[in-house]
C-alpha cells in the first residue's frame, strides 16, 4: 500500500508499504519557488528537508536552509488528513484519491491519493479520470442559466436510465414515454434527459461555453501543477449527447477540479482558486508569504447556483446517493445541514476498471464554514468500499470533529 499527498509540487510519502515491492526511502531534493504573490522575495526551498516521517499528521513544517530556517505553514488539516489516510488504506480499491476544501476561501483542508501498488504519484492533480456524470453539473448549469429550465420543469424519456441509444434521443412525449421532474432526472443521473438537452436545448457552443466557465480545457492554479480537465465538445448530435449527459470516457478531470465543481454550487457561483500553502515565515517571525483568497471564476450566477443546490440534494434525498448517506442525515451532528452532491460511475476502456465518483458540498447551519468534497475509487474485478460511503464517513468525521 502507499499513499501520497503534494506540497509545494513534489511527493511526500506517508507509510511507504508496496505490495509491489520497496517503495523509495525519501524524496529527491530540489528547489520549487514558492507560488503567489512574495510578501518581500522569492523563497526557495528543499523539499527532501520535510520531516517525512511525520508530514503527514502535522499543518507545520520547519526546513533548514542555509542561513536559516525557515517556518511553512499549510492549510491542511492533520486530523482530517490521518483519518482520510487510514481509511484509503482499508477502502479494497485499487487507487482512490480524496481532496477537501473550503469553497468559500479555496483553502485544501486535505488531499490524499492511495495506491495498492504503491505508485509514488499524486491521483489528486491529474486529470486521468473520466469525468462521467460529474459532468451533468455543467449540463444542469448550462440548462438552467441558459435554456430557462427549473428544478421542477418536467422532461420526458425513453427505455432504461443509464443507457444511452439513438434510439432514445427523440423528442417523444407519448404514452411510452417515461416523465419526471428535472431535479429527479439529475439526482437519478437519468442519461437519456441529459442527452437530449444537448441536443435539442443547448448545442455545441452552449454546452462548450458552460465547460470553460467551469474551467475545463483550462489551467487551474495552484500550489503545485494540475493537469487539465479536457472536454472536446462535438457538434453531431449523438456526440452532443455523450457530451452532456457524461456517458463518455473521453471527458476526464481530476479530482481537485471535482471538488472545485462542488464549491462553485456552494459559493453562489463563484469558484475559488485552491490553495494549501498558508505562510512562510522566518524563525524570528518575519512573514516571507502570505496567502490571499482570490476568485478564480465566475462560473454561473446566483440564482443558478441555487438552482443547481436543489438538484444536488435530491440526489441525497431521492437519488443515487440516497442509499450511501441515508446514515448520515440521520445523526444528530447533521442536524440542519444543508448537503448535495453528484455522482459518476464508468468503466475504463478496456473494461477492466470501474471508476467510482462522489462530489459534494456540505453546509452547516448558522453560518460555519462549510467544506466540499471529491472522492474518487478505482476498483477491479471485485469492488471495494464505495466512493459515496467513503465520502459519507469522510464527511461525518469532519462534522463530528
Amino acid at each position: 500500500m502507499g499513499l501520497i499527498f503534494l506540497f509545494f509540487g513534489a511527493p511526500w510519502t506517508s507509510e511507504q508499504v508496496s505490495q509491489a515491492g520497496n517503495s523509495p526511502s525519501g524524496v529527491e531534493k530540489k528547489p520549487v519557488a514558492i507560488p503567489e504573490r512574495p510578501a518581500k522575495k522569492p523563497v526557495s526551498i528543499k523539499i527532501g528537508d520535510l520531516n517525512l516521517d511525520s508530514a503527514h499528521s502535522v499543518d507545520r513544517f520547519v526546513l533548514e536552509r542555509a542561513g536559516g530556517s525557515i517556518i511553512v505553514e499549510s492549510s491542511l488539516d492533520p486530523g482530517l488528513q490521518k483519518y482520510i489516510i487510514g481509511l484509503l488504506q482499508n477502502s479494497k480499491t485499487l487507487k482512490a484519491a480524496v481532496v477537501v476544501l473550503r469553497p468559500d476561501d479555496g483553502r485544501v483542508l486535505a488531499m490524499v491519493s492511495y495506491d495498492k501498488e504503491g505508485n509514488d504519484e499524486s491521483l489528486c492533480l491529474k486529470a486521468d479520470f473520466p469525468a462521467a456524470s460529474l459532468f451533468k453539473i455543467v449540463s444542469a448549469a448550462a440548462a438552467l442559466e441558459n435554456a430557462g429550465f427549473t428544478p421542477e420543469q418536467t422532461v420526458y424519456f425513453e427505455g432504461y436510465k443509464h443507457t444511452l441509444y439513438k434510439r432514445q434521443l427523440k423528442q417523444n412525449k407519448g404514452r411510452h414515454a417515461s416523465k419526471v421532474s428535472f431535479k429527479r432526472a439529475f439526482g437519478s443521473s437519468i442519461n437519456p434527459v441529459f442527452g437530449k438537452l444537448g441536443i435539442y436545448d443547448l448545442g455545441q457552443k452552449v454546452m462548450a461555453d458552460s465547460a470553460e466557465k467551469f474551467f475545463f480545457n483550462r489551467s487551474i492554479p495552484f500550489d503545485f501543477p494540475v493537469s487539465k480537465s479536457i472536454v472536446k465538445v462535438p457538434d453531431d448530435d449523438f456526440g452532443l449527447a455523450e457530451i452532456s449527459s457524461g456517458f463518455n470516457k473521453d471527458t476526464v478531470i481530476s479530482p481537485l477540479h471535482a471538488a472545485l465543481l462542488a464549491s462553485a454550487v456552494a459559493n453562489n457561483g463563484v469558484m475559488m482558486k485552491p490553495w494549501l500553502v498558508k505562510r512562510v515565515l522566518k524563525q524570528d517571525g518575519e512573514v516571507l508569504y502570505q496567502r490571499s483568497p482570490e476568485e478564480m471564476s465566475h462560473s454561473i450566477s446566483k440564482e443558478t447556483a441555487e438552482g443547481l443546490k436543489i438538484l444536488m440534494k435530491e440526489t441525497v434525498l431521492h437519488g443515487t446517493c440516497r442509499k450511501s448517506f441515508r446514515r448520515l442525515r440521520r445523526k444528530k451532528a447533521f442536524k440542519g445541514v444543508e448537503l448535495g452532491a453528484k455522482t459518476g460511475t464508468i468503466n475504463d476502456r478496456t473494461d477492466q476498471f470501474k471508476y467510482d465518483w462522489v462530489t459534494a458540498y456540505v453546509l452547516p447551519p448558522g453560518g460555519a464554514k462549510g467544506f466540499c468534497i471529491a472522492v474518487l475509487g478505482v476498483h477491479g474485478d471485485k469492488l471495494g468500499v464505495r466512493a459515496g460511503h467513503l465520502g459519507r464517513y469522510i464527511i461525518n468525521y469532519y462534522l463530528s470533529s
